[in-house]
């Protein structure tokens, strides 16, 4: 497998395929870097290099006991970069990895990054606060944290159902997309999962966003039921150079479900 030791001794496992200008994929919680594949395929058929890897903690990486928060996780990528030598690349991050693309971007990227895609993301920031009223309770995070923590097994098989929008009206569930999901989290440690509900829950990222000055793309479903459509507007509109595609009936899970759609449009956003 490839891998890197990162400075406090956590390998953190990534995939990089092709050539060409360089698109890294962050994954959203508490999957891997193989909840991409429908965008690593079509992006190197397209003459990109494509390159995702697994959050500390997740999937194949190291599952250290420390370091589950967002600061962590962008420093972890700031090596990755590093170590791969990355420039002009495009950084593209759905739910949790929506926001690691941000502070990434903004604290150490600004010299690597060309553009930013955030599909989902949890930015600017998802906890209701005083700041932050039409945020989600803290109440619902607790409910996560619990089913995570104390009945991940069975809380991972069902939580795909409102994901990917199983549950609304003429849905069908796609057993094999929710058993990959199932898969994907379970590979995981539950304390990386446990403690990174904190990390995509209570981050603010207000300023990183102001910060920017690449151009940002923000796709979000309309009907996503994790993490809720009024967070991109938001996020849009703090950005300089910042670009907003909803999709109605969409859901949260959509870079799976809508593959088609959303890497057309991302497509015409890098040819732009």
């Amino acid at each position: 497998m490839s891998t890197i030791t990162v400075k406090d001794g956590t390998e953190i496992y990534y995939k990089d395929w092709g050539t060409g200008q360089p698109i890294v994929f962050h994954h959203g919680w508490p999957l891997s870097a193989d909840d991409w594949d429908a965008q690593m395929m079509f992006f190197l058929k397209q003459g990109y290099r494509v390159i995702a890897h697994d959050r500390r903690g997740h999937g194949r990486s190291g599952q250290s006991s420390e370091g589950n928060n967002m600061e962590t996780y962008a420093a972890d990528v700031a090596e990755l970069t590093a170590a791969l030598d990355l420039k002009d690349a495009i950084h593209i991050g759905h739910s949790t990895g929506g926001g690691e693309v941000i502070r990434y971007a903004a604290k150490y990227g600004k010299a690597r990054v060309a553009k930013a895609i955030i599909i989902s993301a949890v930015t600017p920031i998802m906890i209701k606060n005083e700041a932050n009223p039409d945020g989600v309770p803290l109440s619902v995070f607790d409910e996560i944290r619990e089913g995570t923590g104390f009945n991940r097994a069975q809380y991972f098989y069902d939580f795909p159902i409102p994901f990917y929008g199983w549950n609304r009206e003429g849905k069908t569930v796609q057993e094999g997309i929710k058993h990959n999901w199932w898969r994907q989290g379970m590979m995981g440690s539950v304390l990386a999962h446990y403690e990174g509900i904190k990390a995509f829950s209570e981050s603010d990222f207000t300023e990183d966003l102001k910060s920017l000055d690449i151009p940002v793309l923000v796709l979000h479903g309309e009907d996503d039921q994790i993490v809720p459509y009024n967070q991109a507007p938001k996020a849009a509109k703090l950005l300089k150079n910042g670009k907003l595609i909803s999709y109605p009936g969409f859901p949260h899970g959509m870079p799976t479900t809508e593959a088609d759609t959303i890497n057309k449009d991302i497509l015409e956003f890098l040819k732009a």
